[in-house]
């Protein structure tokens, strides 16, 4: 039988390599939901691009973005033909990235990864009137 201060000693270790062992990264879904509408109602599709995914989308919708670090660019057309192009910035999540820091992974991992950036939730795509 181990004695108190044995125990105590072993016990600590044991459990300090499960606590600071494990990966320390505050993740997030890769995927984000991003409301795209244009701003006179019409309706439409819109090619969406960033470095991690390129897809077309039907305008208005809320297609599946894939989180990263740089801008999502659209390049979208209306049903009557008009066209607009321009980008979306992605920013940080700064509570997560934040969260990772204090875990000592110094969000390496998210940085690789990309999951703790954000597309803002709805955005309207400037579109020029109807002549």
């Amino acid at each position: 039988m181990l004695r108190p201060k044995i125990f105590l000693k072993y016990f600590s270790i044991l459990a300090s390599t499960f606590i600071f062992s494990g990966c320390a990264t505050i993740t997030n879904d890769a995927y984000i939901p991003v409301a795209l509408s244009f701003s006179d109602g019409s309706d439409g599709s819109c090619n969406l691009r960033n470095k991690r995914m390129s897809l077309e989308a039907n305008i208005p919708g809320t297609p599946m973005i894939r989180r990263s670090d740089d801008a999502l660019t659209y390049t979208c057309k209306t049903t009557d033909g008009r066209e607009a192009f321009g980008s979306i910035a992605s920013t940080i999540e700064a509570a997560k990235l934040a969260g990772s820091v204090v875990f000592f992974d110094l969000g390496i991992t998210d940085a690789i990864t990309d999951k703790h950036r954000l597309y803002p939730s709805n955005f309207v795509i400037p579109m020029s009137r109807n002549k």
